[in-house]
């Protein structure tokens, strides 16, 4: 599947000043967020060699960047939810 070209005003893009940024629609980063935050850290990732049906593949990959991530978000929640089992 081939990519669209990506258009972009880079001059515009760099002429702009920081205080010309309107930050209005994002949320403060302060003591009381950072308290909220539900850090997860990986337990580390491995290098595996692994089949999967070609429509499977096809499909995740069209999902674009990161289908890697994501199976292996969806193998975790299915581990998450039967491990106690």
């Amino acid at each position: 599947m081939k990519e669209k070209p990506t258009k972009s005003d880079l001059e515009k893009v760099d002429a702009t000043k920081d205080e010309d940024i309107d930050y209005t629609d994002i949320p403060a980063i302060d003591t009381d967020f950072l308290r909220k935050v539900d850090v997860k850290v990986s337990p580390g990732k491995k290098a595996v060699a692994l089949r999967l049906d070609k429509d499977v593949l096809e499909w995740m990959k069209a999902q674009g960047k990161g289908y890697q991530s994501r199976i292996n978000a969806i193998l975790r929640a299915y581990y998450e939810a039967h491990k106690s089992a």
